[in-house]
């Protein structure tokens, strides 16, 4: 018989724009439908890859079982991509408020700021966009929507709410979520993750935020740009420690100019509670110096642990590890060759569009004999700070510890037309070639729109294509994108040697 769902995550606060989002991506009033025999596919998880799976698995005729024990959309629409991006426009837009004066705009009395109407916008903007990834429209589509927790009962059943479902291939999609990264006295103090950060309806006066990878620098710009006196705390030497050496420099410029205190070098050894204060005791890697920082909130941005836990992995014969996740081969197979992974739960580059990607070739692969490969894939990525960065491929050093010899094409910011005009001049397009080559091997961007850029790069080298052939493309004037041109025109010039110029001069003495 059907099973009702007795148990509704609430998302806080609960106003009318969570009601919405709940309402669609884990009614209260949901009934389980019954099994309708063996699945072609169940996906288990309806974060981005599991609803990718699911949603075209069904459209090419397939029987698909959907299973989330919490909100469809998974972390991207509730607690990661969606609100976040929200956040940093409303941030960009306060700090171009208060910057209008260079354009000859002055606003009397200076920008009021609201801090709750800012985050009733990221309820309402979430909420909309929860329709695509609903209940509704997934069952509108064929799918068969269960709300509760999967259990892999055998290497092909898995039940879900008193239910067994048989399959023939299955897709484990339950992503990752913020790691309880082990210093004393931090959860206990109430420390933000990305899972909680946006359900603040009050602006913190004092926030440290631990951890200066991506989730770390965007939130602190945020932060210090709303008006929060803001401390990044990283025990490494500086920030993005995987990016450019030059982008992030220029990333750390701007934070500073946006008020947001460094301090690096320094490992939170413990925190506790007086009060209404958290008070973080930090010291040196040495540990040698000891410091303290009282503030009023934390945000945690260090990490994120797969979700693998309760899931019956072993009854189905799926190998896996708490730090690294479901173990997969190059085919998105798991050591169950009946069953697949995809997403966060299994793969180290834990984006979005990353796991858009890995669900597509689960589909070929599990249910239509493909052989589509991740090492064929061709990844970019954007940190949304301002500037942005955006990188594919290869950097210099990865390129380096390989040994392949590279040709690089830099082009700043500073003499693109457009960024100039728009006084965003700080950044570069920088473009890694194989020596002697126009094949494109990596690529940095960082600029006001870098995540908009990249992708210009990404299908050249998806496609093949080389500078070259990207220096006959016409770029509208005037774009920010001219930047990728000028690298292209950049590479033919240094095609223009000694030996060329000497023959085109006699050619053109020839024709006189």
């Amino acid at each position: 018989m059907p099973t009702p769902i007795e148990e509704i995550v609430e998302a806080r606060p609960l106003d009318e724009h969570n009601r919405l989002l709940v309402s669609r991506v884990h009614p209260p009033d949901w009934v389980n439908p019954a099994p309708r025999g063996r699945y072609n596919m169940v996906v288990v998880g309806a974060g981005t890859a599991g609803l990718v799976t699911a949603a075209g698995a069904a459209g090419l005729g397939a029987k698909v079982a959907l299973i989330e024990r919490n909100l469809m959309g998974g972390d991207c629409l509730n607690v990661g991509c969606v609100p976040s991006k929200a956040l940093i426009r409303a941030a960009h837009a306060l700090a171009a408020v208060r910057g209008a004066s260079e354009f000859g705009i002055d606003i009397p009395g200076g920008a009021a700021f609201d801090f709750a109407k800012t985050m009733e916008r990221l309820r309402r903007l979430r909420a909309d966009i929860s329709r695509h990834d609903s209940v509704k429209r997934f069952t509108e589509l064929g799918v068969d929507v269960y709300i509760g927790d999967a259990t892999f009962t055998g290497r092909n059943t898995v039940a879900v709410e008193g239910m067994t479902l048989e399959f023939s291939k299955a897709c484990i999609a339950t992503g990752a979520r913020a790691a309880r990264i082990p210093i004393p006295g931090l959860w206990d103090a109430g420390a933000l993750t990305n899972e909680t950060v946006f359900s603040l309806t009050a602006l913190p006066p004092r926030l440290a935020v631990i951890g200066a990878g991506p989730i770390g620098v965007e939130m602190a710009q945020c932060f210090a740009r709303f008006g929060s006196e803001v401390t990044l705390l990283e025990g490494q030497r500086g920030i993005l420690g995987r990016e450019d050496r030059d982008a992030a420099a220029i990333v750390e410029r701007s934070l500073i100019r946006d008020g947001v205190r460094l301090n690096y070098g320094r490992n939170v050894v413990g925190i506790r509670k007086e009060g209404g204060e958290k008070i973080i005791a930090a010291a040196s890697a040495e540990g040698e110096e000891r410091a303290e920082l009282r503030v009023d909130e934390i945000l945690v941005g260090v990490g994120r642990a797969p979700n693998v836990e309760n899931l019956g992995l072993e009854a189905a014969g799926v190998r896996y590890d708490k730090r690294g996740g479901v173990a997969v081969d190059d085919f998105l197979r798991t050591s169950n060759r009946n069953i697949h992974a995809a997403g966060d739960v299994c793969f180290p580059y834990k984006f979005t569009h990353t796991a858009d990607a890995m669900a597509r070739i689960v589909i070929g692969n599990a249910l239509f004999f493909g052989r589509g490969r991740t090492s064929a894939l061709t990844i970019p990525w954007c940190t949304y700070v301002d500037p942005e960065i955006a990188h594919v491929g290869l950097y210099e050093h990865d390129a380096a510890e390989k040994g392949i010899a590279v040709d690089t094409f830099r082009i700043d910011m500073s003499a693109v037309d457009r960024a100039i005009l728009e006084s965003e001049g700080e950044g570069f397009v920088k473009i890694h070639c194989r020596k002697g080559t126009d094949r494109i091997l990596g690529a940095t961007v960082v600029a006001r729109h870098a995540g908009e850029m990249i992708s210009e790069i990404t299908t050249a080298m998806v496609g093949g294509i080389g500078l070259g052939s990207i220096a006959k493309t016409i770029h509208p004037y005037p774009t920010q994108a001219e930047a990728i041109k000028k690298a292209a025109d950049a590479y033919n010039r240094s095609r223009l040697t000694p030996r060329v110029k000497s023959l085109l001069g006699k050619i053109l003495e020839w024709r006189r």
